[in-house]
């Protein structure tokens, strides 16, 4: 065998290796054969990583111009730093640490939010429209998406305007689930312009199985006579889950309206109760659960209705009929049905028709009913009107749950049959409109805030609260006038929850003003400070700390900054996977008494963040002397003693206690940015 071994290798080419015969499956699983002179080695990792990821998108595929240049611009986009504008941010210290409100381009802003990638428990987007001079598209981004050009402004008779906006989608919406956990949800708004095209790129990025609802809520109460066709009452939210199986969703409060419904007008010992169908669905699936029951106080016979059945098990339905007083019995009447419950003796119904009373059996069963009835507290199976109507199973309040399961519409009757999403339409009362949105903007800015529709917060609050934890993170990559933000801090208020908001918005700075410092951030100060144009607002706790995206992250910057610059980036990027979710650091304040050489941040744990940094060329190594000094600022912080974190250029003091971080290398990291790839960076 060895010999055949030499003789084989001596003849040909060498025996291959475990990663060529690898190479050599994915050629063949994934190389095209318009590509077939191709192998796998001889690739780039982007275009691997394009290949495997068409390869993993089953189903469906929707095809436009410019898509592989589009699906790969979310892989090449450069981090930003981040600088703090303290005019803009509001609230104390720590609630500034939890919120954030960025000014500049989503897409890049994503890319710099990289210590919150897979770590977003809800995405909530109302992109641009495609109306037509809503949103704008700067051609270089084709090839550059760091191009920092706005682009020309997408007018309505631009024939290509549908292929600039999902190129210009694209991206976003895959950078937006890989900021999702496991369990994430992304719910986009959207009308009919281009509900299809966006639900064709979800379903290929997110995959079909994992669409949790296609919600339709009415975005005005009143219908306009004008329209060509059809007038246009209703939008659109897309919600899709990261992995369907894993993601939850919450219940809707209840209201003293829900609870209005149940009453107790038989004295029932359990409480209040409201009469539910007692059928199920799926009658095909379930046909030993359909036949027919006999009424004690009528001797009707009622079948469950439609493609309904039974929705109890039949000894359980025999016991609840008999508590009216008359024994009953199973009996075929031969009616293509499992045999009915019939009163015990009692004659065939249907051969007595309207002399169903005359049967002695009947009759008997009937007086015991209604004597039963009088003497109140009813057993578990009732009959409405008075006895004479159709059957109810009691649902009792207090084992009711203590929210509400959206169902397909919201109506009262429908409260009481919970079911899961499917397409789900939201009325007005339910979900606000666009002109309650826009009156909400006024309440708490004046008239003058240039929104004709915005998207209403009792909306944004209802997907909120069946989306994201009490804890969790809501991120708003088109975050407008701040609805989102509002909904999260007002939600939180009003429940005593914890979720965070990151919120990104790049406004219109081509006109000189914007709305992210002049919208969206004074919205949300005056909500925070109940500082109401219309005099109606009370202070709520919250705040955000307002960041502005600027130069592209990479070594040579980082090495260029000053310490302010330096201390913004620290704050913006520090990241540490073994600490608990939601713990952000907090900026020490520098009060006019006394001020830190060092110390600019704390954890939840009390300890204490230190930049040993200058600026470029100036000495920031950690010594001895350095250690020391943080030691005592550490004392008058009143922060953990014995555990500093320390970003500098080099680690000339080794001591118990300290965590070193190294400037740029751990900056970098944290930006999610390979160090080998980084300019500088060996030299450095």
């Amino acid at each position: 065998m060895s010999d055949m071994k030499l003789k084989n290798r001596s003849e040909g080419s060498p025996e291959p290796t475990s990663n060529s015969l690898i190479f050599d499956k994915l050629t063949d699983l994934f190389i095209p054969p318009q590509m077939a002179s191709l192998r796998v080695s001889d690739l780039s990792r982007d275009e691997l990583l394009q290949l495997l990821e068409a390869n993993n998108e089953g189903g469906i595929r929707i095809a436009f111009a410019g898509k592989d240049n589009a699906r790969r611009l979310a892989r090449i986009v450069r981090p930003r730093v981040l600088r703090m504008v303290p005019k803009y941010s509001v609230g104390p210290l720590d609630e500034r640490a939890a919120n954030m409100a960025i000014e500049g381009d989503n897409l890049q802003a994503m890319a710099t939010l990289y210590k919150e990638r897979g770590h977003v428990d809800l995405i909530l987007a109302d992109p641009p429209y495609n109306t037509g001079k809503d949103f704008r598209y700067n051609d270089k981004w084709d090839e550059d998406p760091n191009d920092s050009g706005l682009g020309e402004i997408v007018s309505a008779d631009d024939g290509a305007r549908h292929t600039k906006w999902m190129r210009f989608m694209w991206p976003r919406l895959q950078m937006m689930k890989q900021m999702l956990r496991p369990n994430g949800v992304l719910a986009i708004c959207i009308d009919h312009r281009e509900l299809f095209h966006l639900g064709q790129m979800l379903d290929e990025l997110f995959g079909a199985q994992n669409r949790i609802a296609i919600i339709n809520w009415e975005k005005a109460a009143s219908k306009r006579n004008d329209a060509e066709h059809v007038s246009t009452a209703t939008e659109y939210v897309l919600v899709y889950a990261k992995d369907k199986d894993k993601a939850r969703t919450g219940l809707l409060d209840r209201t003293e309206d829900h609870d209005a419904n149940y009453q107790n007008p038989d004295n029932d010992s359990e409480g209040d109760w409201y009469g539910v169908a007692p059928w199920g669905p799926s009658r095909d699936t379930h046909m030993g659960m359909v036949y027919a029951v006999q009424s004690p106080f009528t001797g009707e016979l009622h079948y469950p209705p439609g493609s309904r059945c039974w929705g109890f098990e039949k000894p359980t339905i025999k016991k609840w009929l008999e508590e009216w007083g008359a024994k009953y019995e199973e009996r075929d009447l031969h009616d293509g049905f499992v045999p009915a419950l019939l009163l015990k003796g009692a004659k065939d119904p249907r051969k007595l028709a309207d002399k169903i009373k005359d049967d002695p059996v009947v009759a008997k069963a009937s007086r015991a009913a209604f004597a039963r009835r009088e003497r109140q507290n009813w057993p578990m199976l009732v009959f409405t009107k008075g006895g004479l109507g159709k059957p109810r199973k009691k649902t009792h309040l207090k084992a009711v749950k203590k929210g509400i399961v959206p169902s397909t519409f919201w109506s009262d009757e429908d409260y009481f049959e919970p079911a899961g999403i499917g397409c789900t339409s939201w009325s007005s009362d339910q979900s606000g409109t666009s002109e309650a949105g826009a009156r909400e903007l006024s309440a708490i800015l004046g008239d003058d805030h240039g929104f004709e529709t915005v998207k209403p917060i009792k909306l944004f609050e209802k997907i909120i609260q069946l989306w994201c934890p009490a804890d969790g993170l809501v991120l708003d990559p088109f975050a407008g006038s701040g609805t989102t933000g509002h909904a999260v801090l007002a939600q939180n208020a009003r429940s005593k929850a914890t979720r965070r908001f990151v919120l990104i918005e790049q406004g219109r700075p081509e006109n000189g003003d914007s709305y992210a410092r002049s919208l969206l951030a004074e919205r949300l100060r005056r909500v925070v400070e109940g500082d109401w144009i219309n005099n109606k607002g009370k202070p709520i706790r919250g705040g955000f700390s307002f960041l502005s995206l600027g130069k592209k992250v990479d070594a040579a910057v980082l090495l260029r900054m000053e310490r302010e610059e330096m201390v913004d980036t620290v704050i913006a990027s520090h990241f540490d996977a073994t600490r608990r979710r939601g713990d952000q650091l907090v900026r020490i304040e520098e009060s006019s008494v006394r001020s830190y050489r060092y110390l600019v941040a704390k954890n939840s744990d009390n300890e204490g963040f230190f930049l040993i940094w200058d600026g470029a060329g100036k000495n920031t190594n950690f010594t001895e002397e350095v250690y020391e000094m943080c030691a005592k600022e550490a004392a008058s912080a009143k922060l953990h003693p014995m555990r500093y974190h320390v970003y500098a250029r080099l680690y000339r003091y080794q001591t118990e206690g300290v965590r070193f971080y190294q400037i740029p290398d751990r900056i970098l990291a944290d930006f999610g940015l390979d160090l080998k790839s980084e300019p500088l960076n060996e030299s450095c």
